[in-house]
């Protein structure tokens, strides 16, 4: 009985360890809860590996500077959108519900609570932290145009859509998806738009652009 009692208690062994990347995902998913309350001047290493349940040398080991923690939350949720769009909309799928799709999944991104609340702190505090502003752009605004300039093109290509520049037609679209609602947001006139609201929106974007551009 003593020997089962002793095998059991050596079989617990020691905890596994938590790989990197698990690790630094705690540790952005930490830090883009502490941008989001306090700003990037009020966010401390110190207080995003705390809440990530790390030490800061553990923290460093993985993200070198702040300004590299900033990129990387916003690379984490530009990555969701991308794999929502890329993974979800084939060249077989209908054109017009293709749009429907991207515009809703552009909708929920951009104009989520934690988005807004981020667009705020970029445009706040960009003067006096430029890689900010940088970090924004490079990681949220060019990936996303990409991904629905891409798409345009693809259906201009095929003689479905007809405009005669891409880059204008898409932020003519993007601004007509989350312009109003963003910057009512933004101002504290109301809260984020629900799920429903974004998808009714995109539904009739997508009339409104698919009914005026297509060939």
């Amino acid at each position: 009985m003593r020997q089962n009692h002793e095998t059991v208690k050596r079989s617990r062994g020691r905890p596994q360890k938590r790989c990197d990347a698990d690790t630094l995902h705690l540790i952005v998913e930490a830090a883009d809860r502490e941008f989001q309350s306090k700003g990037y001047a009020g966010t401390s290493i110190m207080t995003v590996a705390q809440r990530a349940g790390v030490s800061t040398k553990t923290l460093y080991k993985l993200v070198a500077t702040k300004a590299e923690l900033f990129e990387r939350t916003i690379q984490d949720r530009i990555g969701r959108f991308l794999l929502d769009v890329v993974d979800d909309i084939s060249d077989d799928l209908d054109p017009r519900a293709a749009l429907e799709h991207i515009l809703f999944a552009f909708g929920v991104l951009t104009l989520s609570p934690e988005t807004i609340a981020i667009t705020r702190l970029v445009i706040s505090e960009c003067e006096r932290f430029p890689e900010v502003a940088r970090a924004f752009y490079q990681s949220a605004i060019v990936p996303v145009n990409g991904i629905i300039e891409a798409w345009l093109t693809r259906q201009k290509d095929k003689g479905l859509l007809r405009f005669d520049d891409v880059h204008i037609t898409s932020g003519l679209l993007r601004g007509m998806m989350i312009m109003e609602p963003q910057r009512t947001a933004m101002m504290g006139q109301r809260g984020a738009p629900h799920r429903d609201e974004i998808a009714l929106r995109a539904r009739q974007c997508a009339d409104v652009f698919y009914n005026g551009c297509k060939a």
